[in-house]
């Protein structure tokens, strides 16, 4: 019997692989950004208690993202359910963003590789647009330090999480043509409570109660996929040349010096399997962060960290994608 999620899901890693997130493509994660924009701003004027306005928006946004795909798939199933299978690929794929984050992580090495005056200042600027903190008052190893930390952190919620949860609900859909269309539904709307956490999810005025609600599910959807996340980095190390003895090491140790219920697994992973130090003094809105140290400082961090921790994500959600197939095969084989 052919096995329609476990091939859709070699496809979508490969034509994320292929063409990551091309801008002229319309990306489903764009029109969830702007229905969570619409959702605030619906639910700020209808309700005075921010907290129950942020629950009323997270719900908006959740319902809107599942009546739609419900409504689109059974109305393809209707038509063609090799068109379902097709869209089902396409929004699986565009649930993942491997090449992307490498991208953005190789962009920054390049520039601190240069050998131009303004390289600090421009892997600076490159950075910013991965991170929170304010990249102006960082050194070069500041820089790599937040580079790598967001791979880390990024790979859970950009590429293990999504095929975490298609795995999961294909899994409880069983074999059979619903299969792909429910594992990509189900990825989206993990991506729909990850987009309100980026949006809404800050400890700040304008969030503190707001976006609370939304912080807490995205800590709730990410519990399980932030921890295999540093298993798959752990089980990946020793095939890019890095540590498997200090990765598991580390995760044991200092998984928990993060103020994220999650994020300390993966970066924990990292720093370990690399042999460095994460965490530390970061400032974000103009306030410095003290962030308590996740590693040790075996030896400084240079640029070529950046190459091998894009090298474990890429080894580190191959494996995942391998092992979430065999399992898929063996419980339905």
């Amino acid at each position: 019997m052919i096995d329609y999620f476990v091939i859709g899901l070699w496809l979508a890693v490969f034509l994320d692989l292929l063409l990551g997130d091309p801008r002229w493509l319309p990306h489903p994660i764009r029109l969830i950004g702007s229905l969570c924009g619409y959702s605030e701003k619906t639910f700020r004027s209808l309700i005075k208690s921010e907290r129950l306005a942020g629950i009323g928006a997270v719900f908006m946004v959740l319902g809107a993202t599942v009546g739609v795909l419900v409504s689109m798939f059974y109305a393809l199933s209707l038509f063609s359910a090799a068109l379902s299978s097709f869209v089902a690929v396409v929004l699986l794929y565009t649930s993942i963003a491997l090449r992307d984050l490498a991208g953005h992580a190789s962009v920054v090495r390049s520039a601190l590789a240069g050998e131009g005056t303004d390289r600090l200042d421009l892997a600076r600027q490159k950075v910013g647009m991965m991170v929170g903190r304010d990249p102006s008052v960082l050194d070069e190893q500041g820089v790599v330090r937040a580079c790598v930390e967001s791979v880390a952190e990024n790979m859970s919620d950009g590429v293990i999480a999504p095929l975490f949860w298609a795995f999961g609900s294909a899994m409880v859909v069983g074999e059979g043509i619903w299969a792909l269309p429910v594992a990509a539904g189900a990825a989206m709307v993990y991506k729909a409570v990850n987009t309100m956490d980026s949006m809404f999810g800050y400890k700040n005025e304008r969030y503190l109660y707001f976006g609370r609600f939304a912080a807490r599910l995205d800590d709730v959807v990410n519990y399980l996929p932030a921890r295999l996340t540093s298993l798959f980095i752990i089980l990946a190390a020793p095939f890019v040349g890095a540590s498997i003895r200090g990765a598991f090491a580390i995760t044991q140790r200092d998984h928990h010096r993060h103020a994220s219920p999650n994020a300390g697994y993966p970066e924990a992973a990292m720093a370990g399997a690399l042999g460095v130090r994460l965490g530390g003094a970061n400032v974000y809105f103009g306030k410095m962060v003290q962030k308590p140290n996740i590693g040790d400082e075996n030896r400084g961090l240079t640029f070529e960290d950046i190459e091998f921790a894009n090298r474990l994500m890429y080894g580190a959600s191959i494996l995942a994608v391998a092992l979430f197939s065999i399992c898929a095969i063996l419980t339905r084989g």
